[in-house]
């Protein structure tokens, strides 16, 4: 379970504050914080992941404060982060990325199940380096894949639609439906896609740095799709084009 306590996040280069006095906890499976551009979700996201530090405010994992620790030391202490625009590793392959995410060595066998997990054919994948000649589509399943093999408490992805095709954001939906049975621990997702919201258990609305609401899709979607405030969080609805 994770707690944020009343998060404040000012701007280091004019102190315009960013995140102003939110707090709310993730103790659901699949948590989405969704809301408008610029609103505060992805530097949320980056908060909790220890990439920036609040100005403010704490942060508990089960129970510990983290707010102090790094991003490394969060790592250890099980948050995963995938960005929204996954990092490409030349001359290292897709089966030493997911052995370095496992911790461990594990068999080519159990790397394979996880690509499969994640809807890749892994005699396809294994062996390949993780360069340029990977779709935007392919990184994210990779990466998702990573995370599985981490099996860490909390795993956070920042608008994993971001840069895919309608046919791979299919396919990355049936992914975090598995994820949702499959993963032990709590997943993140910040995004503004009606169809990653609709698998969530809990969603979180913030608006101009602030908790705007929180509660299940069913006592939250109906106030976000009358909201004109939240009506851009919903534009490009992919499924409604495949």
């Amino acid at each position: 379970m994770l707690e944020l306590k009343n998060i404040v996040y000012k701007a280091p280069e004019d102190g315009k504050e960013i995140i102003s006095d939110v707090s709310f906890t993730i103790d659901d499976r699949f948590v989405a914080i969704t809301g408008p551009n610029g609103g505060g979700k992805s530097t949320i996201a980056k908060i909790i992941a220890g990439i920036i530090k609040p100005t403010s405010g704490r942060i508990l994992l089960d129970g510990e404060d983290i707010t102090d620790l790094s991003i490394t030391e969060r790592a250890n202490k099980g948050v995963s982060f995938a960005f929204q625009q996954p990092v490409r590793f030349k001359g290292i392959t897709v089966k030493d990325l997911i052995t370095l995410a496992a911790g461990k060595p594990i068999k080519v066998s159990d790397v394979c199940t996880y690509l499969s997990e994640v809807g890749l054919c892994a005699r396809d994948y294994v062996n390949r380096e993780v360069n340029a000649s990977l779709s935007g589509g392919e990184l994210k399943r990779i990466e998702i894949a990573m995370i599985m093999a981490r099996g860490t408490k909390l795993s956070i992805f920042d608008e994993p639609e971001a840069g895919i095709d309608l046919w791979s954001f299919g396919n990355l939906i049936s992914v975090f439906e598995k994820m949702h049975t499959k993963i032990n621990g709590n997943i993140l997702i910040i995004s503004h896609q009606e169809r990653i919201l609709n698998i969530a258990d809990k969603i979180v609305v913030i608006a101009n740095g602030k908790l705007k609401n929180i509660g299940t899709k069913n006592e939250i979607l109906p106030d976000l799709y009358k909201s004109t405030g939240a009506c851009s969080v919903l534009t490009a609805k992919l499924e409604d084009k495949q």
